[in-house]
């Protein structure tokens, strides 16, 4: 496990010490990313982001309650022959490790527990847990290699299901923001521009980045980023439809695409992160 002094913090997220599970080797984590459609897990190599070996994804179970998902995630982790902590990611707010709110996979994980629950069907190894965009946010913090990331402003937004958010400044995550639920011209922003209402509607990249850019414009008009960051699954044709939008603040894909939530999850428990 990686060695910190007790209450450091990575951004605002504290660090509450290390824990009683080992991992198999002082490199190596393992993170589960639970979406709205997905649930994928992978070994990862902490010290370059990278997958060791295969990605694991089942089909959300539906109903997608918790005991349901939690299963999953146990399926996951046999089939990849792991042992130790296991960091996931939930699509929803996580504080003080229960869940707030989780509109995007089903409504009986408001309240859940999410160390008994996860602890429970994990064999009572170490777990933990927090909303999936800031799992992907803390991972291309970590591994984007440019300047920037760490002074204004960052914004990094995942196009699914919903619209998932991660909030930096001066390299600090403000978490549990849920950008993707703020209203945009009477309607919430992921029911106007997520990856889903484009696939449920038919629209073209291009229809699609003007509902896009229309978000985004009011995201820039609210917080003043310096930088917005794009991730999800859609982020493969980010040089497709990147420069169809029409907004100033600049937009990059996440270098780790679709993959962050996993890493995120993994670089979590590795550090003994409690949301």
């Amino acid at each position: 496990m990686t060695d910190a002094p007790e209450g450091a913090a990575l951004g605002r997220v504290r660090y509450l010490g290390a824990d009683s599970t080992p991992s198999p080797a002082p490199h190596l984590g393992f993170g589960i990313d639970i979406g709205g459609s997905g649930v994928k897990g992978a070994i990862v190599d902490l010290r370059t982001g990278s997958f060791v070996g295969d990605r694991h994804r089942v089909d959300t179970p539906q109903p997608a309650t918790p005991d349901a998902v939690a299963r999953t995630c146990r399926d996951i982790t046999d089939s990849s022959g792991w042992t130790g902590p296991v960091g996931l990611t939930v699509p929803g707010v996580v504080r003080d490790g229960v869940v707030r709110s989780a509109a995007n996979i089903d409504a009986s994980w408001d309240g859940a527990d999410v160390h008994e629950l996860f602890g429970r069907h994990l064999g009572g190894r170490t777990v933990a847990a927090l909303n999936d965009a800031d799992a992907a946010g803390l991972a291309e913090v970590r591994f984007r290699h440019e300047p920037g990331l760490d002074t204004g402003t960052v914004i990094l937004l995942t196009f699914g299901t919903g619209i998932g958010s991660a909030l930096f400044h001066n390299g600090d995550l403000v978490p549990n923001t849920e950008f993707g639920h703020l209203e945009v011209g009477g309607k919430i922003a992921e029911a106007r521009a997520s990856a889903k209402v484009r696939k449920d509607h038919g629209w073209s990249y291009r229809k699609w980045s003007g509902k896009v850019s229309r978000v985004l414009a009011h995201y820039e008009r609210i917080f003043s980023p310096t930088l917005f960051i794009v991730g999800g699954g859609i982020s493969r044709k980010a040089d497709v439809w990147i420069p169809m939008l029409t907004i100033d603040t600049p937009v990059v894909a996440a270098n780790l695409r679709n993959t962050a939530g996993i890493v995120g999850a993994a670089m979590a428990v590795d550090e003994g992160l409690r949301m």
